[in-house]
């Protein structure tokens, strides 16, 4: 058993938080809204804390699931005085490499271990504990966070060194966007020739245009349901994300750009919280 803390109740952090104490650790929680945090703690029997300080005494891992870049320094501004020497921080936040590498430094200087761990697999994935988790950072420290990781998860990989999991969640992003947007197109053709989806899913989706995002989305998507967990407005953060880092490399990512234009329509829309799927509404 290991003493944990987590940082961030969101629609991830929350469940996450829940399988670190079915794994049988001793979990404290902190939460922007305290609220939250108290009623994760009655729910699950943990102890839920005011301040980021007082979450953290003696903990031997560290875990954060915030919003974006800004979310993390703010928080590690309060973790780095205060973490006991040794201890990790595992942070699932999906923000930029370079925050991951910034906040690796700093920790390092203090004698902490810093992990980044963005996640990919939804509201479903987290309270399921299936999770996908890219990492970056030492291998040391990877090896002493990933038992603890795989509470939630159904894979836990290292990538390299620190930035190197956020860069990997990129990839997954760039991926997502263009096939939801073949998907939505897909879709409409279907209905608009006047098939089926669930006969067409049946038809191909065991064939060569098989996908995540085929299997769980097309025939939700059909059926105009759009509140699965990821959304619109996340989505765009994460594009945001990628396309100043192909800015930094020299490279054009000119579908990714398109999709996340369309995102923006969606966005427009009112469909700032509708799930990534919504990109059919867009064409509707």
């Amino acid at each position: 058993m290991a003493k944990c803390t987590f940082l961030g109740l969101g629609v991830m952090g929350y469940p996450m938080a829940g399988h670190l104490v079915g794994a049988g650790h001793e979990v404290s929680v902190w939460n922007r809204t305290q609220a939250k945090a108290v009623s994760w703690a009655a729910e699950y029997d943990g102890h839920a804390f005011e301040t980021i300080a007082e979450a953290i005494k003696d903990a031997d891992f560290i875990f954060l699931c915030v919003g974006e870049d800004k979310d993390v320094y703010a928080v590690m501004e309060e973790v780095l005085p205060e973490a006991k020497t040794g201890t990790i921080i595992t942070d699932h936040t999906t923000a930029s490499d370079a925050c991951a590498r910034e906040c690796y430094a700093k920790a390092k200087e203090k004698g902490l271990g810093f992990v980044d761990a963005p996640i990919s697999g939804g509201e479903a994935g987290a309270v399921n504990g299936q999770l996908t988790v890219m990492c970056g950072g030492d291998e040391a420290n990877f090896q002493a966070a990933e038992p603890i990781i795989q509470s939630y998860a159904k894979a836990v990989k290292l990538m390299g060194p620190s930035g190197a999991g956020q860069l990997t969640k990129m990839v997954n992003q760039i991926c997502i966007a263009g096939l939801l947007q073949g998907l939505s197109e897909a879709v409409l053709f279907a209905q608009k020739a006047g098939l089926d989806m669930e006969e067409v899913h049946s038809a191909i989706g065991k064939g060569a245009a098989q996908s995540w995002q085929m299997d769980n989305r097309a025939i939700t998507m059909a059926k105009d349901e759009f509140d699965f967990g990821f959304a619109v407005d996340w989505m765009r953060k994460d594009l945001g994300i990628v396309m100043e880092t192909a800015k930094s490399l020299g490279i054009e990512l000119p579908i990714t750009e398109l999709v996340d234009g369309y995102y923006a329509d969606v966005q427009e829309m009112g469909g700032g919280r509708w799930d990534t799927s919504s990109l059919l509404r867009r064409l509707t």
